[in-house]
This record gives structure tokens, C-alpha cells and sequence, in this order.
């Protein structure tokens, strides 16, 4: 009763039994309908549940993530070097709606921060933030693809190779 197909959006109920509504994309709506006319019937109201047919906790997410993950480093080896987690799938999502919008007020109702210094965590790990923030105090002569060597100093590498 949470997921909302026809204004494809879903109600989250997170820490301290906040409630918040998220949009879904439309490949996630078509996933969401198939997943539920394969699953058929349960006596639980969740979407996902485990093996015996009950709510899939967090730590059956998070087993079912690290089994897929093993699958994944099996193609892809150097997967198995990554740390994947439910969080790390969430400061995932975090990062690339902050990298899409460039608002950290979207990214706060998103995840459902309570305040937006909760939030501001993410902008700390996002090396293309940074990088701007280093080009806007940059001397504009010094600005990245600005410099031109000059005629004396490419003569002078010439001479040295």
C-alpha cells in the first residue's frame, strides 16, 4: 500500500518513523509491477520478503547485496576490491542526485535528513565539488585549458629532448 504505481512514487518511513514520498523512475514502476505479479501472494504487506515468505529485514538485504556483489566480482574482478553496502548504495544514489541537481536541499529530502548539516556530509566526499569550489578561487590566468606555452619555453623543450 505504500508503492503508488500510477503517480509512480513510494512511501518511505525511515529513522525516528519519518515519513517521506519518493518519485520512482519509470524502469523502476515496470520493475516494481513485474516483481509483484511474480511474486504472488504473501501474507506480508512488505514488497520483499525472504525465502520463508516473511518482511526481508536489513540484514537479508544486506546478505542478498554481498551474494550479488560475489557474483558481479566473478565478471567484473575488480569489484571485489569495492566495499558495497546498503550505505554505500544510498551515499551512491546521494551523490549522483547531488552531481544531477547541484542542491543539497534535494538530496536532504530525498535521503530524509532532518536538517541540512546532516546532509552536508556528502558534499565533503564529492572530488567534482571540490574541484569547482578550487576553480572559482584560482586566478583566472591559472584557470584549467588557459595555459599557452610561449614560443621560448617550447624552443627550450626542444632544445632539452
Amino acid at each position: 500500500e505504500d508503492i503508488d504505481l500510477p503517480s509512480m512514487s513510494i512511501r518511505v518511513l525511515g529513522k525516528g518513523r519519518r515519513e517521506r514520498t519518493l518519485p520512482l523512475w519509470k524502469t523502476t514502476a515496470a520493475a516494481l509491477r513485474a516483481w509483484l505479479a511474480v511474486r504472488g501472494q504473501v501474507a506480508a504487506p512488505e514488497v520483499f520478503v525472504n525465502a520463508r515468505g516473511e518482511p526481508l529485514s536489513r540484514w537479508g538485504f544486506a546478505y542478498l547485496l554481498k551474494q550479488h556483489a560475489a557474483a558481479a566480482a566473478r565478471q567484473h574482478p575488480g569489484l571485489s576490491k569495492k566495499r558495497i553496502s546498503p550505505h554505500v548504495l544510498r551515499h551512491t544514489c546521494a551523490m549522483i542526485i547531488l552531481q544531477a541537481t547541484q542542491d543539497i536541499r534535494k538530496v536532504s529530502l530525498w535521503l530524509g535528513h532532518a536538517t541540512l548539516t546532516t546532509t552536508e556530509v556528502y558534499t565533503r566526499g564529492d572530488p567534482t565539488e571540490k574541484l569547482d569550489a578550487m576553480e572559482a578561487i584560482v586566478p583566472p590566468h591559472l584557470r584549467r585549458g588557459a595555459f599557452q606555452p610561449s614560443d621560448k619555453l617550447i624552443a627550450l623543450l626542444k632544445r632539452a629532448s
